[in-house]
């Protein structure tokens, strides 16, 4: 089918004469076959879609309709990959036609000829449904690919072999229940704007571990749950989103580029291979996906990269796997709807943006969760959404923040104040919150004790005095408070600084394990205790400020991961013992 152009308004081509086409169907537009999607359909007219620059198109070109929606190839070899918003492979396609992209280029994104090697896990006369696994690729060293029956085949196993095969190759063949043969290859394709089915969805119960202490003890997120960061420039949104795909004890992670500056997308691509897998000192990119579509690629595929993405961690999530999906920034792929919405002449909402923008956002969002998978053996797997907004100006009350906050269940605030104090991660831990508190609070006190949330309730309980605390300093100086009050100040500044405050850029401080948080937090809040209850002796709180343990203290989170137990248990003796002195009258400092 067929048709011809009669306007072209930059991403978006109209054409007429498309009378059988449907809507969500992939085009080829010009003599240069760029790739379009129809948006909607007016008769025969439709609007389209164009995920590639349009200059030098015109009236009267051709545009012929593939006949199927925009879909991905989801088997072997994306895990290492790089791929743009419409899942092009970049590295191919850098092989092919050099550093830039060239329009029209059409490149598969699996590798035609590499050879797997295929392990059944099924045998001939098994009886198979939708989602059963019927054999594994060892895709790298750190995930195990599991080849699954698609959707809508189920049937008895004709004949099945093991050995070497491309992904277009026939592994397995099932006999249907209504006699139709469907040949099985390493490769299926998945429609990214249609979420694949499972058979439950069950409320997230286990906490992800990023690593990140303000994140993990004070703001945690569930897997399987979803989360929001948004702030303004130069806050650490991108910071925070690469701490996340580093640390986070996930298998797969997805990371989404969309319509962020290239030099960020590059110091991922850079920084990525050298990088090692804590669990299996394995490269991290050998678990990981990219797809990069930054500000300098076409706005309309922007749009599209969101659900490319999501789609490949559902895949990812149907095997079993705990996967994470990090989108840096919805923001940006908002800003493609409005452009997208405005030349399609639609009534704008607010600021412009669509209508239909949190009915968008929330489409992308609830697609995360914990999911019982298809397939006759019992599988769960875990779906986490991330996603950066970048509000202009750092005004969380314009739409897309808006919208993205009635969704998401955890929201970091960033803080530029905090990010121009050098205090990173910059997350503002009076406008923060996750509701996922409650329904960890199980898993927290099996795993970590019951006392790791009463002290996360103490250290909220700190912070939110001292903020109460600083305006009064600020009318009548520190010296007006009682010696409570600045030693309240004085345990929030080593919160601050000794437990919430990271450094990206020392190996050691990087990433804190739950354990190592939990005892750091208790030495902070049990120097708090004693020096209250040597207070109540008549102990001098200058004196108490000045122990040595004050410093250890502060320095305690760059101790050896190998050393810092032992450190700790010394420290916590050592402040305990001087406190003691301090409060009986001993040793004068």
């Amino acid at each position: 089918m067929s048709g011809k152009v009669t306007k072209v308004s930059g991403p978006l081509v109209v054409a007429e004469g498309l009378s059988d086409a449907n809507v969500s169907d992939v085009v080829r537009v010009g003599k240069q076959r760029l790739i379009g999607e129809i948006l909607n359909m007016t008769g025969d007219s439709a609007s389209i879609q164009v995920y590639e620059e349009t200059s030098g198109l015109g009236p009267g070109a051709s545009v012929e309709t593939t006949g199927y929606p925009l879909s991905v190839e989801l088997g072997p070899g994306m895990l290492d990959g790089i791929y743009d918003g419409i899942q092009r492979p970049l590295t191919e396609i850098r092989k092919m036609t050099g550093a830039t992209i060239s329009r029209g280029v059409d490149v598969p994104a699996l590798n035609r000829e590499k050879l797997w090697e295929f392990v059944p896990t099924v045998a001939v006369g098994d009886k198979v449904i939708a989602g059963d696994i019927i054999g594994t690729v060892q895709e790298t060293t750190a995930i195990l690919h599991k080849i699954m029956v698609p959707v809508g085949v189920s049937g008895t196993v004709g004949s099945i072999q093991a050995g070497s095969f491309t992904v277009l190759d026939t592994v397995c063949l099932v006999k249907g229940d209504n006699g139709e043969n469907h040949r099985l290859t390493l490769m299926q394709k998945w429609p990214v704007r249609k979420s694949r089915p499972y058979i439950k969805k069950y409320v997230p119960t286990r906490p992800l571990c990023s690593g990140q202490r303000v994140i993990d003890t004070l703001f945690p997120l569930a897997k399987g749950g979803t989360a929001a960061v948004p702030g303004p420039f130069g806050s650490g949104k991108t910071v925070v989103q690469h701490q996340l795909a580093k640390w986070s004890d996930v298998d797969v992670v997805v990371y989404i580029g969309c319509g962020e500056r290239g030099n960020e997308m590059t110091d991922v691509l850079m920084e990525f291979p050298e990088l090692k897998d804590p669990r299996n000192g394995e490269p991290l990119m050998k678990r990981t996906v990219l797809i990069a579509n930054t500000s300098d690629m076409p706005v309309a595929a922007r749009e599209a990269s969101i659900y490319t993405g999501i789609t490949i961690a559902e895949y990812f999530r149907d095997m079993g796997y705990d996967v994470a999906v990090i989108a840096d920034s919805t923001s940006r792929w908002a800003e493609a709807l409005r452009e997208m919405s405005g030349r399609l002449e639609e009534m704008p909402g607010e600021e412009g943006y669509p209508a239909y923008l949190a009915s968008r956002l929330a489409q992308f969002y609830e697609r995360a969760g914990v999911v019982e998978c298809l397939g006759a053996e019992d599988r769960r797997g875990t779906l986490t959404a991330i996603g950066a907004v970048s509000p202009p100006g750092g005004d969380t009350s314009e739409p897309v923040s808006q919208a993205t906050m009635r969704i998401v269940k955890v929201f970091w605030g960033l803080d530029s104040g905090l990010a121009y104090a050098r205090h990173f991660p910059a997350i503002n831990w009076l406008t923060s919150y996750s509701l996922y508190v409650d329904g960890l609070k199980k898993w927290y006190d099996s795993e970590l004790g019951v006392k790791f949330m009463q002290n996360r309730e103490k250290t909220m309980g700190i912070l939110q005095e001292e903020a109460s605390l600083q305006e009064i300093v600020k009318l009548v100086g520190q010296d007006a408070l009682s010696l409570g009050d600045r030693l309240t100040l004085e345990t929030a500044k080593m919160i601050r600084e000794d437990f919430l405050q990271q450094n990206a850029f020392v190996d050691v401080d990087s990433y804190s394990s739950y354990e190592r948080q939990s005892i750091l937090l208790q030495m902070i809040l049990d120097y708090d205790a004693l020096c209250r209850k040597a207070m109540e002796q008549g102990a001098q709180l200058n004196k108490l400020f000045a122990i040595p343990a004050r410093e250890q203290i502060g320095r305690a989170k760059h101790v050896p991961e190998n050393e810092y137990k032992e450190t700790y248990k010394r420290i916590a003796e050592d402040m305990k013992t001087r406190i003691s002195e301090i409060a009986a009258g001993g040793e004068e400092l």
